[in-house]
């Protein structure tokens, strides 16, 4: 489409210079966002970043900057069912899916889109669900990227003590039934009742009280709990690539940091999926909570030392 899209701009986060957001369409014409920002001088390559369950694009704006201070074009996008992306169902607050492919798809699009604005090389970078959708694509056969940096991709699910086999099998069944667009076990999940640090996924309160503020700005890029066909996806996209051999396919460095106090993911299966992948690392951020990115600065320092390597592999 590349009509002009929308940014949320609060004093604690403003928009970076030099960049716009856009709206694209999806595989199936679901009208998504994006934005595209770029640095200052010759570029140095581009970097697609892709968020986590519930992270729209404001809550990036800081990584954004990171990426521009390093010499690189930035695209990224909100995912379908986030930010201010299409959403499935009437309340905005429910986080759905039906499956993967739709997200796959749209992934597809977002770079055909934007695939004339950005020089090589293409580092990959996602958080927790966009991790996990960013190996999907690769092991799916998506060439164009040269190196993919991951922070505590969706590899595996945290089940809270509950058998993992039933817990997937309860999402297949209510997946599958009329109650696939509610919430699930009834969790709303209200965004705006979130307090630190009770419900934080990190231990930098000033990072965590600055999204909070952006979506209180725009309460239209909110978003609450899970329904059952979102958790059914998480557990689908989790199994297809635990079984894939497309993961020992990729043949581009892919570097999972993960973090050792992690609530939402399980730190076995980015070991087993880094293990797995013929150019794989593992790095553990021991004391880090699964928000890395929006982490302390002395966590966030060892997610960027791994981003740093691997660029200058792929820049050698």
């Amino acid at each position: 489409m590349g009509d002009a899209a929308p940014l949320v701009s609060i004093p604690e986060a403003p928009i970076p210079d030099h960049g716009k957001a856009e709206w694209f369409n999806g595989a199936d014409g679901a009208t998504l966002r994006a934005a595209l920002f770029s640095p200052e001088g010759p570029p140095r390559g581009s970097v697609v970043v892709s968020p986590g369950r519930s992270e729209p694009i404001e809550k990036y704006f800081e990584v954004v900057q990171d990426l521009l201070d390093r010499g690189f074009v930035v695209l990224i996008h909100d995912w379908r069912g986030q930010g201010l992306s299409h959403r499935a169902l009437p309340d905005r607050l429910k986080g759905h899916a039906a499956g993967f492919k739709h997200f796959l798809s749209d992934h597809h699009a977002l770079l055909a889109a934007f695939e004339a604005r950005l020089p090589k090389p293409w580092i990959a970078v996602g958080h927790s669900m966009g991790g996990s959708l960013v190996i999907l694509a690769l092991a799916m056969g998506e060439a164009r990227f040269s190196a993919a940096v991951l922070s505590a991709p969706m590899l595996g699910l945290n089940t809270s003590g509950r058998p993992p086999s039933a817990a997937r099998g309860l999402a297949w069944l209510m997946s599958r039934s009329r109650f696939r667009g509610e919430y699930m076990l009834g969790d709303t999940g209200d965004p705006f009742a979130q307090t630190f640090p009770k419900d934080a996924l990190t231990h930098d309160a000033a990072r965590y009280a600055r999204h909070q503020a952006q979506i209180r700005a725009n309460p239209d890029i909110a978003l609450g709990g899970v329904t059952w066909g979102w958790t059914d996806f998480a557990f689908s996209i989790c199994a297809w690539l635990r079984r894939s051999k497309g993961v020992e396919a990729v043949s581009i460095p892919v570097i999972i940091v993960g973090a050792g106090q992690d609530s939402r993911v399980l730190v076995a299966d980015e070991k087993a999926i880094a293990g797995r992948l013929p150019k794989g690392r593992y790095v553990e951020i021991p004391d880090a909570f699964h928000e890395i990115l929006i982490e302390t600065d002395d966590r966030r320092a060892v997610f960027w030392k791994a981003f740093d390597e691997t660029v200058e592999t792929v820049l050698r």
